[in-house]
């Protein structure tokens, strides 16, 4: 297992940090220690925040005991993990989107910034494979690792106040999508009609760490076929 450092966040709270920065191994980890922390087997666990290479566990002291106890509980769990292998198998999950125009509004900027054509911005953007690093920012709101170097972009220099449910976009090396309305400041390239987040459902969040994600590019047309709950209609 590669290194780690172990410390505390608040009086109820601990972080394991596999890296300072985000790799294929870090997640391994991140994603095999989340797995085996949530598994129920200590009631004292209260919450477990997976992100690009460190996990937070949030705990009840009265039941885990202190900051020493906990930290040899989750020391004994990390001596179970296997980073050559994951907890579970990958998923791959299709979206549709709809790039450019009122859909992808930044799409001509991003063009600009790297001379290239909008189409193939499209392209690159739906030839890749992305893999979910962690959820976060919002409920459903996933980071997706992955996109091409050549259509890394900076961040809107002022953010929207409303950035429309669906919405994809790049914000420096990455690229995810909005599964609210809410304000933002990433490049919005396209729009996605799927449901990304139901509430209702368990798991609520359609995207999970771990998945591969991949853009399809539709029409305007196909993108009115689906409805507002997130189903194609054909």
């Amino acid at each position: 297992m590669m290194a780690y450092t172990i410390f505390p966040l608040c009086e109820n709270a601990l972080t394991v940090r596999f890296s300072n920065e985000m790799s294929e191994e870090a997640s391994r980890c991140v994603q095999q220690l989340a797995s085996l922390l949530g598994s129920g087997a200590y009631e004292g666990i209260i919450d477990i925040v997976p992100a690009f290479s460190s996990v937070t566990i949030y705990y009840d002291p009265l039941i885990l005991g202190t900051y020493k106890q906990a930290c040899s509980i989750i020391k004994a769990e990390m001596e179970k993990m296997d980073p050559t292998s994951l907890f579970r198998e990958k998923r791959t999950i299709v979206i549709p989107v709809c790039y450019g125009g009122e859909f992808g509004p930044d799409l001509p900027e991003v063009a600009r910034y790297h001379c290239m054509a909008e189409e193939e911005v499209i392209r690159l953007h739906s030839a890749a494979r992305y893999k979910v690093y962690m959820i976060g920012f919002a409920p459903g709101f996933a980071y997706l690792g992955g996109l091409p170097s050549q259509l890394a972009a900076p961040r809107r220099a002022v953010p929207r106040l409303v950035v429309p449910a669906g919405s994809v976009g790049i914000a420096g090396s990455q690229t995810g999508v909005y599964p609210f309305a809410t304000p933002g400041g990433w490049q919005i390239i396209g729009r996605t009609p799927l449901a990304l987040f139901h509430p209702n459902q368990q798991p609520p969040s359609l995207l999970q760490a771990g998945d591969i994600v991949q853009f399809r590019p539709i029409d305007e047309k196909e993108y009115r076929m689906w409805g507002r709950d997130g189903c194609f209609r054909s």
